[in-house]
């Protein structure tokens, strides 16, 4: 009898191919995700429970006897009530039956025990009784937070190489695992232009949204297979499924394969216009992911990740010298930082910004440069020393006026005086460049572009600004559309002011990633895209197949199209062109 193919249809949100054992990404405790547990491993999973009642109960000695010495025997008597809950042998009963009649695991079945504690908790009249009712249910979020915390360390500290299942695509569900580790990101929920699929696609890492049930179908060592091309996520393949799709897996790298080995090729259109093909990178671990000397430098160094990746400010040496390793790997290509763009969905564990209603909107990127400019000054002094000897460039983020421009070169000006004084070098110019993502620019750029030296169209914000759409809100997420009119219009009205100011202009947003787009842009005028390290060949292979005359037609028809679909009907045209 053939097998039963299970097929889950989803969202395609970062291309590849990945076949490997699936993981369910822990949840928090209050957001306990439920997955199936094979008939052969409900012993096991029911000793999980035992176990971590135990670390509980260890846990709970450890606390009564500091608070004993500490405060005294009487404030230490609750952790030996809550040891003795966690006794009940009704309560493990309960949570037991759950585990095994209902084929879940270990956390789902004390979670299901707490909900219904809180429940009867709130029929309680009075609140010293709802107060001493309240301490049942503690016990086992112990117990829980410790099935939790077991299993992730158990789970990090392994070596296997496997598909991470969430409830919703974050970033913190992408970053799960070393890159090594990760074959693949599969979620229930998620945008496809969210910052998570951003960095799924940076990673080059496969990934799928819009699989509602997934991580109840899940059971533990499962294995799926993940095809990030079309959205596609079959769960427990067959033997010749899986031949079939290891097949293909190996047909798409050898093609992947023929790419880079002319990746050492210009971006040169067929009539010998060339654009230039820069890399976006966030950790210096991206350097390994491709040879510098096969791109045209770095557009876009995302240095907040460098702050994100430490548990403080690093200093102005650690700074000083992270750049300038960043420096010496690129051989004497330009190195363009981007100061640093924290605020919104990129935040500091170190350090706190003020809770937002519409963080998108609200204080990040240059604001809190210019707000805590001492922030800017170390970052800045760090840079400048790193560049000197290299072709070093910074990049403004989430500028809205020219007033941030004016005073962000004040800044760096009393900077670069400072460092002469002190003895260090530095080169004699340093171009600044801003992001052009806040709309209110389109309507002055003009006059903003006589206070800069270049251009960088960051269109992941631009577009979420431009049609008014969180993009990581996922009741709003399928209203993004990149390959809208207004979209087109203002990346035309963008390369068109930057020609007539005689000032270089790139795309290092999302859109510059997909050839076909990339395509379009150089037809419009950009003099550069700068796209993650995985895009590189690919890109560079598209320019290369067609002409600048076709690629600005396409542009003008691009530009010229009056909806999403006219849009698209010319992206398709292209892409068929350099397939």
């Amino acid at each position: 009898m053939p097998s039963r193919v299970r097929i889950i249809h989803g969202t395609a949100v970062s291309p590849g191919l990945a076949i490997g054992p699936v993981h369910a990404a822990r949840a928090p405790s209050q957001q306990v995700a439920t997955w199936s547990v094979r008939a052969e491993d409900l012993d096991h999973e029911v000793e999980r429970l035992h176990q971590a009642i135990r670390a509980a109960s260890d846990e709970m000695t450890r606390r009564q006897r500091l608070v004993a010495n500490q405060a005294g025997e009487k404030e230490a008597e609750i952790f030996a009530v809550h040891r003795m809950v966690l006794q009940d042998p009704g309560a493990l009963r309960q949570v037991e039956s759950v585990v095994r009649n209902q084929r879940v695991n270990a956390e789902s079945g004390v979670h299901a025990l707490i909900q219904r504690l809180q429940a009867s908790l709130r029929q309680l009249e009075g609140d010293s009784v709802r107060a001493y009712a309240a301490d049942i249910a503690d016990p086992w979020r112990v117990v829980l937070d410790t099935l939790l915390a077991v299993d992730n360390a158990e789970f990090l500290s392994a070596e296997d190489s496997v598909v991470i299942a969430a409830a919703e695509l974050t970033p913190q569900a992408v970053t799960f695992l070393e890159r090594g580790r990760l074959l693949a990101v599969i979620a229930e929920t998620g945008g496809r232009f969210s910052h998570a699929a951003v960095l799924a696609r940076a990673f080059g890492v496969p990934c799928v949204v819009g699989l509602p049930g997934l991580i109840g179908r899940m059971e533990r060592g499962m294995i799926v297979a993940v095809d990030g091309d079309h959205g596609t996520v079959q769960l427990s393949p067959s033997e010749s499924d899986t031949k079939s799709f290891e097949q293909r897996a190996e047909r798409r790298a050898a093609r992947q394969a023929a790419l880079k080995v002319e990746a050492n090729l210009p971006a040169e259109s067929t009539d010998g216009v060339r654009l230039s093909v820069l890399v976006n990178i966030e950790s210096l671990r991206d350097l390994e992911m491709f040879r510098p000397e096969h791109s045209d430098g770095l557009g876009l160094v995302r240095t907040e990740f460098l702050y994100m990746e430490r548990p403080q400010f690093p200093s102005e040496d650690e700074q000083f010298r992270l750049y300038r390793r960043l420096m010496e790997r690129m051989v004497g290509l330009p190195v363009t930082l981007r100061t640093l763009d924290i605020g919104g969905d990129k935040q500091l564990s170190y350090f706190k910004t003020p809770k937002e209603n519409n963080p998108a909107l609200g204080w990040r990127g240059i604001r809190i440069s210019l707000e805590w400019q001492d922030l800017l000054r170390v970052q800045l002094r760090a840079a400048l020393r790193a560049g000197a000897g290299h072709e070093l460039r910074l990049l403004l983020p989430m500028v809205a006026s020219v007033e941030d421009v004016i005073a962000t070169h004040k800044i760096f000006d009393g900077v670069r005086e400072s460092l002469a004084e002190q003895g260090y070098d530095q080169e004699n110019s340093v171009p600044v460049g801003m992001m052009v993502e806040v709309p209110s620019v389109l309507f002055c750029l003009p006059e903003m572009l006589a206070h800069v030296d270049f251009i960088s169209v960051g269109t992941n914000d631009l577009v979420q600004y431009l049609l008014a759409v969180d993009r990581d809100n996922p009741w709003v997420a399928k209203l993004y559309e990149p390959q809208h009119p207004a979209v087109m219009a203002a990346l035309q009205q963008i390369a068109t002011a930057c020609r007539k100011a005689k000032k270089p202009s790139s795309v290092c947003g999302d859109l510059a990633c997909d050839p076909a787009l990339a395509v379009l842009m150089f037809g419009m005028g950009f003099d550069a895209v700068s796209v993650a390290p995985n895009f590189l060949p690919e890109i560079k292979y598209a320019v290369r197949k067609v002409s600048h005359a076709e690629a600005k037609e396409l542009a003008r028809a691009a530009v010229e199209a009056r909806s999403c679909a006219e849009v698209k009907q010319v992206v398709a045209r292209c892409r068929d062109r350099i397939a």
